[in-house]
């Protein structure tokens, strides 16, 4: 099994499913949704309906869904129309993901210019939203992941939402270029949170979403961690053909493909040593 992002083209907008055929001819189980990730857009039920046709069609299934922090509808917001509009956004993502078949959605901690100056405030919020989306979330039985970048704020909040509810995504090309590329110090230390995986490459100066293996991700020790960690799913990839020399798209998912399965075999190795230990 194999997971890849759906945004994979650059693409994240109009209709996905030329992207489906794709991804599925190339081989993949499973699909990584990031359509739509950082806008205002509303998923209605006749979008959802034919996106599970298309699913169906190509014999594809939903891992993970990238939801969306908007333009306007922000779950952080200062401002509390926004915040709520935004909460309303995260709520019609863990609908569209109980409705695939998903179990996890993604969201970051992302401050905007007029939040930066008000960051307490701006955790303040995240936790009101966090407090209306756990049950709304744990009835759909869909679990939140935030996606690494600021360890320290998201440690805050695993110390106030348990695992049944909110875990860590760990986005590898994060963990490589920012905070001094001390990515995997942080996982190894919460991994028994890990529930989402956003696996790409870069050169450690800048988040570029290389397929793995292309730049300097340290891939042993992280499929070591993986083992070891309560992550249970398959491996999930959110690697972009714009940033990567390869421009033909079915060169570029096998390129994918081939390079998510080395990976694979590596977790998987890991996880025979520790049995046999």
């Amino acid at each position: 099994m194999l997971s890849m992002t759906t945004d994979y083209s650059g693409m994240t907008h109009w209709s996905p499913e030329p992207y489906l055929k794709r991804i599925a001819e190339a081989g993949f189980s499973h699909v990584h949704w990031c359509h739509q990730w950082n806008t205002d857009f509303v998923y209605a039920k006749p979008e959802i309906a034919q996106i599970d046709r298309w699913l169906k069609q190509y014999g594809l299934k939903l891992l993970d869904l990238h939801a969306s922090h908007g333009v306007e509808k922000k779950y952080m917001s200062v401002f509390e129309y926004e915040r709520l509009a935004g909460v309303e956004l995260v709520k019609n993502r863990l609908d569209m993901t109980a409705r695939l078949g998903g179990g996890v959605i993604i969201l970051h901690i992302t401050y905007s210019p007029a939040q930066d100056r008000h960051e307490d405030l701006s955790m303040e919020q995240l936790r009101r939203s966090l407090d209306t989306l756990e049950p709304y979330a744990r009835k759909r039985r869909v679990r939140i992941a935030i996606e690494n970048g600021t360890f320290p704020r998201i440690v805050e909040l695993f110390a106030d939402y348990g695992p049944g509810f909110l875990g860590l995504c760990y986005d590898s090309g994060h963990g490589n270029a920012l905070g001094g590329g001390s990515g995997l110090d942080h996982l190894d230390r919460w991994k028994e949170r890990l529930i989402s995986l956003h696996l790409h490459d870069n050169d450690g100066t800048a988040d570029q979403h290389k397929p793995p293996f292309t730049g300097t991700v340290d891939w042993p020790r992280l499929a070591r961690i993986i083992a070891f960690s309560s992550y249970d799913q398959c491996v999930s990839m959110e690697s972009n053909m714009n940033v990567y020399p390869l421009k033909d798209e079915a060169a570029f998912l096998a390129l994918c493909f081939e390079n998510g399965m080395r990976f694979q075999r590596m977790i998987e190795q890991e996880r025979a040593g520790r049995t046999r230990a």
